[in-house]
């Protein structure tokens, strides 16, 4: 059975930094894209970032676009999110999912999601 497990989320300051860690299991891990998105009260789950299968490629959100970056290690099934630079605006649940081989930014295209991780900025 599929599991995709997050971590790293906690409180940190303004302009401080987190790294997310995603643990995947039950798939093939290196055969499928990998993306993070994150949900806040209130608000519709939203991308953030994303890498294929490979790592040849990968997508940001412009919020993060300079702040954040996707990285994968295939050996250990496991991708990652480096966030620098936090702001409060990112406070919100983030969670990890997969979806064969294509890259997305859609959520709905994705069939794997973790249980999410709390990222909490204050400022």
């Amino acid at each position: 059975q599929v599991q995709l497990v997050e971590s790293g989320g906690g409180l940190v300051q303004a302009g401080g930094s987190l790294r997310l860690s995603c643990a995947a299991s039950g798939l093939p891990f290196s055969n499928y894209a990998m993306g993070w998105f994150r949900q806040a009260p209130g608000k519709e789950r939203e991308f953030v970032a994303v890498i294929s299968w490979n790592a040849g490629s990968t997508y940001y959100a412009d919020v993060v676009k300079g702040r954040f970056t996707i990285s994968r290690d295939n050996v250990k099934n496991t991708g990652y999110l480096q966030m620098n630079s936090l702001k409060s605006e990112d406070t919100a649940v983030y969670y990890c999912a997969a979806r064969p081989f294509t890259v997305s930014t859609m959520p709905n295209d994705f069939g794997s999601w973790g249980q999410g991780t709390q990222v909490t900025v204050s400022s």
